[in-house]
């Protein structure tokens, strides 16, 4: 169905793919691999067009079989193959429904009506099919991000492509509705379709792929078929060695840093608020927040960053109650942030590295002095924390918006971390990283419990919440209840408001 060749391609000095080879069959599903940086995305934006390589060619398979060359960085080309690729990071119009999305591009352009009955037919038989539900009215931008990526999956399905793309699709998905995703891709891969798979989650790969391909350094450093692979093969590919897992010391829970009690804070569009939630967060502990995006993890994460305040209940700060909430005041209350969308709430992409890194700091001696930026102290901080985090970057001049999304979120942990926040509410933090980059967050992570700070860990991925929580609640509609128990299954029986 597909055929890379030779692809080369260089963002001036960083040679992002360098003369990969890569081959799809029909009915195959493919699971590529690779740390950040390695040039995955960049690979697949070669395929569908949104850049050009320097060198190499790309041939697709048309009606009757035959390989034909894809022109090169023409999207509609690729689309007219019968490529579709579910994005890292969306591509939706904000300001339409979710439902105008996933047809936009499907109607013609000067069509005197729309039969948009039809349309909404199929696109929630497709969400039947798939459990990937959405609220087909409502507007992208009043969305979660768990909730705009299922419309970017549905965009992807609703086309029929015939070589689908997808980019860590079951991130917000419970295990029951990944287990079905999976189902539905398997059954549509034994029709004929073929799937290039992109995942950090190595239990999906091993279960759900036939063969794997792993990139390191923008090479392809070899592959194997997934009946033969295990999860120490695929890390000796990746990075050179076997990465063990960090160690699971439990430290004795000290006195509260976190205290809400009764909190009550509205939602906005289909996104639920909270609704009389209650937590206490101590001194060296991890408390996992576990649940289906859109069930109250937004409004959580604005509360514990200062930017919504409760309609009702009190929340307290290390014994004192907060009045005003406000994101520089949690800042110098020793809050720590890491958002859900790196880019959005992140980063300023126009901005250098070594600007950004310093972004919560610019009214302290270290990085300003006269009201002007100490601009050679900032750069040897951002060579440091480049050195300290291994972000892939050429230098700390480089605008943000050329790295890589798990740069960038190497760029926010060295920005967090390195003021030594009492409270660290760390959302979705390890979203769209390999293996061996999402271990340095969760070292950490662990380190900040050690030395005694207290963590709110908002995730959608189980493992991660099983892995590293000492604690674990799950919210669900708004409300906040604790697990009675670490069952995988209970837990996602609690995530979809099935068990108390």
């Amino acid at each position: 169905m597909l055929e890379m060749a030779g692809l080369t391609k260089r963002f001036g000095a960083m040679l992002a793919n360098d003369r990969i080879d890569l081959t799809l069959r029909r009915g195959e599903v493919l699971a590529l691999l690779g740390e950040n940086g390695a040039g995955k995305t960049t690979l697949m934006n070669l395929l569908f067009g949104h850049y050009l390589p320097d060198a190499g060619q790309i041939r697709v398979a048309d009606a009757a079989g035959a390989l034909q060359p894809l022109p090169p960085g023409a999207p509609d080309a690729a689309i007219a193959a019968g490529i579709g690729m579910v994005h890292q990071h969306f591509t939706l119009a904000h300001n339409l429904t979710a439902l105008d999305n996933i047809l936009l591009g499907t109607e013609p352009l000067f069509a005197l009506r729309r039969d948009r009955r039809a349309a909404r037919a199929r696109v929630r038989a497709l969400m039947e099919r798939s459990g990937l539900a959405v609220a087909l009215e409502t507007q992208v931008g009043r969305l979660s991000v768990g909730e705009r990526q299922r419309v970017e999956i549905l965009k992807a399905l609703y086309r029929g492509a015939r070589i689908l793309i997808l980019d860590e699709p079951t991130a917000v998905l419970t295990p029951q509705e990944a287990d079905r995703l999976f189902e539905t891709m398997s059954a549509m891969a034994a029709d004929g379709l073929s799937v290039i798979f992109i995942s950090h989650k190595l239990r999906e790969v091993l279960a759900f792929s036939h063969r794997i391909l792993v990139l390191r350094q923008g090479r392809n450093v070899g592959g194997m078929a997934t009946a033969e692979a295990d999860e120490a093969a695929i890390a000796r590919l990746m990075v050179g060695e076997e990465s063990p897992p960090p160690p699971a010391k439990r430290e004795a829970p000290g006195a509260p840093l976190l205290v809400l009690d009764g909190v009550t804070l509205p939602g906005e569009g289909a996104r639920a608020g909270l609704d009389g939630v209650s937590l206490t967060v101590r001194a060296h502990e991890i408390v996992g927040i576990a649940g289906v995006s859109g069930n109250g993890q937004a409004a959580l994460a604005a509360l514990l960053s200062g930017l919504a305040a409760p309609a009702a209940g009190t929340m307290s700060l290390a014994g004192r109650e907060i009045r005003r909430f406000t994101p520089a005041g949690f800042l110098e209350a020793g809050v720590g942030r890491i958002p859900e969308d790196r880019h959005h709430d992140g980063v300023v992409g126009a901005m250098t590295l070594s600007e950004n890194l310093v972004l919560e700091e610019l009214d302290t001696p270290e990085v300003t002095s006269g009201g002007f930026l100490r601009r050679g102290a900032i750069r040897a901080r951002a060579r440091a924390a480049i050195a300290d985090y291994d972000i892939r970057a050429p230098g700390p001049d480089v605008p943000v918006r050329l790295l890589s999304g798990g740069n960038i979120q190497k760029l926010i942990l060295a920005r967090v971390f390195g003021r030594s926040p009492q409270l660290i509410l760390a959302n979705q933090p390890t979203r769209g990283l390999d293996f061996g980059a999402a271990g340095a967050v969760v070292r950490r992570l662990l380190e900040a419990r050690e030395r005694g700070a207290g963590v709110v860990l908002i995730s959608e991925d189980l493992d991660e919440i099983l892995g590293l929580a000492d604690r674990i609640a799950v919210l669900q509609g708004g409300r906040l209840a604790e697990a009675r128990s670490r069952d995988r299954g209970a837990i996602g029986m609690m995530m979809v408001g099935q068990a108390a």
